[in-house]
Order: structure tokens, then sequence, then C-alpha cells
């Protein structure tokens, strides 16, 4: 080969690197710009029915527009991208009624089947509600991981589809309300739909995506067992992330409403933290670059997912939760889902609950919990369901090297 013509080949392999470079750094700072908006003091938490709730879906539907992706309409008119639904929480002692707005664009492909991605914009606005794991003075929780990461996310994926995208499909894009206390927005969706949920091909969900660990760089990618063709293009796509799989297309977020409708989901997930459902989620804690990976790994499973035609539905054998043990009593704290050791690591504590108490610590690593031995997340939800309110019980855990033995009090 001519010198020449391999200084050519170079100059142009060093172009296309810095070009990726530039265009990576565009897309950190536009999913910084979403989640700084959404998580900012002035939206206070941004909770269902709230005056706040309404100013997050206004930014939302900005950038739709902006984008030009129109609403389920077909046209641009802001009041026509909100689809309310009301609902009563089963969780307060005080009954009252709740009315919320889902955000829905429709890129119109003139295509057979199309391809839904969401993700709920809802947060816990002052931390009045039972879901929330803060224990200090009313305080806003910001919701930048939980979910202002999985909003930005969806916003830039729709922005890239329409640029450049593959074509063979429709897409449909939701911003859920009303997860946080039981998605109610994505059920109201699946019973109120605005298109022929039987021309759905697949649902992607993303739910905190905004925290990946930067050493294991696991993302999490729920739901692979609901149709045959996730595990072979999961598989294929060249990533520098490390992807850790479950089967069940049943899970804590907006997917198993479309799951239930026989509809193949994917919930993609970063992995919990201490400082989940608290106000200290705040933006800037956000792992930008890796926020950056979880969209190109996507953008990937897209353009591959795009000549496979309609998917196959099949459903997983937890989809009902049979096998998951019951239990009474909770630890209080925040189980690592990215964990892949033997034992249950501990991601976060809740003060004042029964591992704050015995001072069991975030990194800790429960192996035994009374009599039951514990490898996993179930064995560890086993342990629990041999104990009532009230009972004492010995815990080990291991920090480092050391194994502790830990006194502690449902």
């Amino acid at each position: 080969m001519k010198a020449k013509t391999v200084l050519k080949l170079l100059i142009a392999a060093l172009a296309a690197v810095l070009q990726c470079g530039t265009l990576h750094a565009q897309l950190a700072a536009d999913l910084k710009q979403h989640i700084s908006v959404l998580a900012s003091d002035s939206l206070h938490g941004r909770m269902t029915g709230t005056a706040d709730e309404i100013k997050a879906a206004d930014y939302i539907i900005s950038q739709f527009v902006k984008e030009g992706i129109p609403n389920a309409g077909g046209n641009f008119e802001a009041a026509k991208y909100l689809q309310a639904f009301e609902y009563t929480p089963n969780i307060d002692s005080v009954k009252k009624h709740i009315h919320g707005n889902n955000v829905v664009a429709y890129m119109d492909n003139h295509a057979a089947n199309t391809v839904i991605i969401g993700a709920h914009y809802d947060h816990l606005g002052w931390g009045d509600t039972a879901y929330s794991l803060y224990r200090g003075p009313a305080a806003i929780h910001h919701g930048a991981d939980d979910n202002a990461s999985g909003v930005a996310t969806v916003i830039e994926l729709a922005r890239w589809l329409k640029i450049e995208g593959p074509k063979s499909n429709n897409y449909l894009f939701i911003a859920f309300s009303g997860e946080e206390e039981g998605l109610y927005g994505s059920k109201w969706y699946t019973q109120h739909p605005t298109i022929e949920l039987k021309n759905a091909d697949y649902m992607l969900n993303f739910d905190m995506v905004g925290r990946l660990d930067s050493n294991t760089h696991t993302l999490i990618v729920n739901g692979v067992g609901t149709s045959p063709a996730w595990k072979e293009v999961i598989s294929k796509i060249p990533t520098q992330l490390h992807i850790k799989t479950t089967e069940s297309g049943i899970g804590p977020s907006d997917q198993t409403s479309f799951y239930l409708k026989d509809i193949p989901v994917l919930f993609f997930f970063t992995g919990q933290h201490a400082d989940y459902h608290k106000p200290s989620d705040v933006e800037s804690k956000i792992n930008y670059a890796g926020m950056v990976q979880v969209v190109d790994y996507t953008e990937a499973l897209i353009k591959d997912m795009d000549s496979k035609g309609k998917l196959a539905f099949t459903k997983t054998k937890d989809e009902n939760n049979e096998n998951a043990p019951k239990f009474k009593v909770t630890m209080g704290v925040i189980p690592d889902y990215t964990f892949e050791g033997k034992g249950m690591r501990i991601d976060g504590v809740s003060d004042g609950k029964p591992a704050s108490k015995a001072g069991i610590q975030a990194g800790d690593v429960v192996v035994q919990l009374g009599a039951v031995k514990v490898t996993d997340l179930m064995s560890y939800m086993k342990g629990l369901g041999q104990f009532n309110k009230g009972d004492i019980t010995t815990v080990k855990v291991k920090r480092g090297n050391k194994t502790l033995k830990k006194k502690i009090q449902f």
C-alpha cells in the first residue's frame, strides 16, 4: 500500500474518532441539560397531580416539539401531548383522588408496527409519601437518577430516531406519571392506548440509568425472557458495558404494564444506590459518560432489531412472582442489584431502621440471616421470611476481609 494511501486512511480514521468524540460530548451536554431542568429545585420533585408535574411535562413537550416529533394526533398542539388519567392511591389512610398526565409523542414512519420507548417523569415531591426513605425535615426529592435520567434518555433517543434512526417501525415515546405510587400512568395508557397495541413490536423502558458504576460498568437489562429474539441480539451488540440480564417481564417499573398486554419488553437500569428516594438524588451525581454508553448501546439494539420483523412474545416463568419468598419484616437496606458475588451486597442503609441500628453499613455483604445462608437476593428474602416483627436474630456480613456478626431486631 502506498504511503499516501496509508496517510489518507489514518487521517480518515482520526477524523472519525474526533467526530465521534464531539458527538458524545454534545450528547452528554444535552443529557445534562434535561436532567438539570427536571431535577431542579424549581420543579419541587415533580409529584404527580401538582403544578410541578405540569411544568415538567411542559419541558418534555418542548423538547419533542423542538425535534419535530408530533403528538399522538399528528400535530404540535402542546395540550394534545398530554394524556390525562386519574387514580386513588392505596397507601394513604386518607384517600385522595389524583389527576396525572402522561406525555405522548408519535413518530409515524407509515410502518406496520410500532416500537414503544418510555420512562416515568414523576417523583416524590417534598417526600411527604410512604415511599420516601428520608427521615429528616421536609426537603425536595430531586429525582435526578429516578427518573430524570430515564426521561433524558428517551428525549435523546427520539432526537436520534428523528434524524438518522431506522425507519422500518413507527416510534411511540411516552413519559409516564404516577409511577412512584404504583405504575398508574403506564397502566392507564395500556387501557387507553393511542395506537393499536396488537401492532406494538416491543417496549423499552428506562428507569434509573444515570449512575453507571465506573468500576463494574454494569447495565442491568431485565425482560430478556419476553421474546426469543432478545438474548441473541443482546449478546452480539459490541459494547464496553457489562450487560447483566434477567428473564422476567414483571418488575417495579412501567414495562410491567406492557408485558401484561403480551408485548415483549426490556427494562434498562444501572443499579440501586444510597440516594434512592432521598433528597440527595441530585444532578451533580449523574455519570454522564455512563449515560452516553447506555444511549449508544440502545441505539445499536434498535438498529439491530429493525430488520427482525415483529417480535414473538413469550411469558416468563416468574410472571406472577409465585416463586418469590414472602416476608413480613425488613432490615431497611437497599440491595445492590448489580452484585454478582456470593451473598447480598448492601447499596444503602435507611436511617432508624433495623440494619442501621445494628451498625450494618453500605458495602457490607450479607452472607447469613439467622439460620439461612445467604448466597443471593432470593435467599436473602427467604431468610427474611423466617421472622416476624419484634424478633431478634444474628446477621453475618462481610466487610472487606472481615466477617462480622451483628445482632438485629426487626
